[in-house]
């Protein structure tokens, strides 16, 4: 019983870290993608940063969600 335990411990801490991960990957490309808007000019990657900006900040939101809801 106890090794079960230990095992569901060592999965959800394993599935925690991968999780903490990919938000920090998330913040990277909302950086990114900041910082890629702020320097063109062409209104086409204008555009283009706009869209990947918010695609990288749901991600980002849909990530804090999953990880705020596993800690219940």
């Amino acid at each position: 019983m106890k090794s079960m335990i230990f095992r569901k411990r060592l999965v959800r801490s394993e599935e925690e870290k991968n999780l903490r991960r990919e938000i920090e990957r998330s913040k990277t490309a909302i950086d990114s993608a900041r910082n890629h808007f702020e320097q063109v000019v062409d209104p086409t990657l204008i555009d283009c940063y706009i869209y990947e900006l918010n695609a990288a900040q749901l991600r980002y939101q849909f990530l804090l969600r999953r990880f705020k809801s596993r800690e219940v």
